[in-house]
């Protein structure tokens, strides 16, 4: 992995720790910010300590000015002040930048080393406390936010490092949202919303379902992506929204849930919009974007609203080169691309989404879909009952080893759609209601009916197989009471 561009990256290090040599090897000299360099512009020189307020003055005043213009922004200082580090990192967010802290992990021998060579060196007293600072917190650094935690261990940084050497990314930090949100069993139990019964005010009753979902402890919030709502789950003419825009409501919320569809058909727009539209929402919304994406498979929506739909085998196509052009547009870098499926002049694409968006590829078709998923995407969406789960897990990991891809890369996701009362009697009355021609013992069991407890014991048995997330939706969601109704299997 390489490090996001654009973003801000702060230098963490003592002096001889190599920062301004590693900040030379990887950036362009204009977008290194150092403020040892601006002393020697507002003072008499690098080492003026005099001069350092004013130093450091300039130097505010170029990275607000450089993050606000979207441009990479190298910052080079000690970056042991945490009042000034967390400043930067609020204004990159407030750019809609990525933030990097890249921690140089050098001996303090060969700090000191370095530092007897120079002219004039720091004062021994002062590196001994720059060194003890430097100890003490970079094991806090976590815990501030940022995006990518870059660790740069030891060893000699003389000599440029060639422009396009790999930068591996050996720790991640995000903010606390819904994608790290799991219960006491290890899984992520994300909403999905299906039905939307919201009467006279739309908004406030999307809303209100938002904050109990995340009041509740959810991890996030799904919908539907369809254009005429699916005989599955209700009548033809009851409102289904266009989730994108239904999502960006939601980002404006104060809440932790990830956001994103399950799932968007490849049929309904070009590969380019979807990505756009994600990574817009994922800046809005500080990175808790996701994106499910599917072939498509209700043919009577596309005809109602004009829009093709091709043979299977050509809608899988277009489900593999659009995760491919996804990835593509939310590279760093505005450089053109060749790929195996897809081939775009440039990938010029702001906003830049504010952090990797998770894909996840649904539908359980074994010889396209599980290998597409295999190979392309971050996670895969099956059906949740336990002997279809155990043949498509099998799948899929075949699949993985075929394209050498490690199994454990790709989250098992299901989508489960129980009957869950408050106790058993409210249980049962909730299958007499929603049955219709079906037994009522039969519909039972399809639906798992039973109380939270009931559906903790089985998502204990989802986990044990090897599921990272459950996409739970509700045949009767009618409004934020409905979400304490099954609140308690999220312990």
């Amino acid at each position: 992995m390489r490090l996001p561009d654009p973003a801000l990256v702060v230098l963490v290090g003592p002096s001889g720790s190599g920062k301004s040599t590693w900040a030379a090897g990887h950036y362009r000299r204009e977008e290194v910010v150092s403020s040892d360099a601006l002393r020697g512009i507002v003072g008499s020189g690098p080492h003026d300590l005099d001069a350092t307020d004013d130093a450091f003055a300039v130097l505010e005043q170029v990275v607000d000015a450089r993050l606000g213009r979207g441009l990479t922004t190298v910052v080079d200082s000690l970056g042991s002040d945490g009042p000034r580090r967390l400043r930067w990192l609020a204004a990159a967010r407030a750019a809609g930048l990525p933030a990097v802290a890249v921690v140089l992990d050098t001996p303090d021998d060969e700090c000191r080393r370095r530092n007897a060579q120079r002219d004039p060196p720091v004062p021994a007293p002062a590196l001994a406390g720059q060194l003890k600072r430097h100890h003490e917190l970079r094991s806090g650094l976590g815990d501030e936010g940022w995006d990518v935690v870059h660790v740069v261990s030891g060893g000699s940084l003389t000599g440029r490092v060639p422009e396009n050497a790999p930068v591996v990314v050996v720790r991640h930090t995000t903010p606390s949202t819904g994608r790290e949100r799991r219960t006491s069993q290890g899984l992520r139990i994300v909403l999905q919303v299906s039905r939307f019964p919201w009467g006279e005010d739309p908004r406030a009753w999307l809303a209100d379902v938002a904050l109990a979902a995340d009041g509740a402890g959810f991890a996030g919030l799904a919908l539907m992506d369809h254009l005429i709502q699916i005989p599955q789950v209700d009548r033809a003419w009851e409102p289904i929204p266009e989730p994108w825009v239904s999502l960006g409501m939601l980002a404006g919320l104060d809440t932790s849930l990830a956001l994103g569809t399950l799932v968007t058909p490849v049929t309904f727009r070009p590969a380019g919009i979807i990505a756009k539209s994600a990574a817009t929402l994922d800046a809005l919304s500080g990175g808790r974007a996701f994106v499910g994406i599917g072939a498509g498979w209700w043919e009577r929506e596309h005809a109602a609203y004009g829009l093709p739909f091709p043979p299977a085998g050509d809608r899988l196509d277009a489900l593999e080169a659009a995760v491919e052009t996804m990835r593509a547009l939310w590279s760093p870098g505005t450089k053109a691309y060749d790929g195996s499926r897809v081939n775009l002049p440039e990938t010029t694409s702001y906003p830049r989404p504010a952090g990797r968006i998770p894909i996840i590829v649904g539908g359980g078709g074994e010889r396209r879909t599980l290998r597409i998923a295999a190979e392309l995407g971050d996670g895969i969406n099956v059906p949740s009952d336990p002997e279809t789960l155990d043949r498509k897990i099998e799948v899929l990991h075949a699949h993985c080893r075929d394209v050498g891809r490690d199994p454990a890369a790709v989250a098992i996701t299901v989508l489960d759609l129980p009957v869950i009362g408050r106790d058993r009697d409210d249980a049962w009355a909730r299958v007499e209601r929603q049955r219709g021609r079906t037994p009522a013992a039969a519909y039972a069991r399809r639906t798992n009916a039973g109380t939270p407890a009931d559906q903790r014991d089985r998502y204990g048995a989802l986990a044990d197989r090897g599921v990272d997330t459950v996409f739970l939706a509700l045949a009767d969601l009618d409004g934020p009471e409905d979400i304490q109704r099954v609140a308690g299997l999220l312990a």
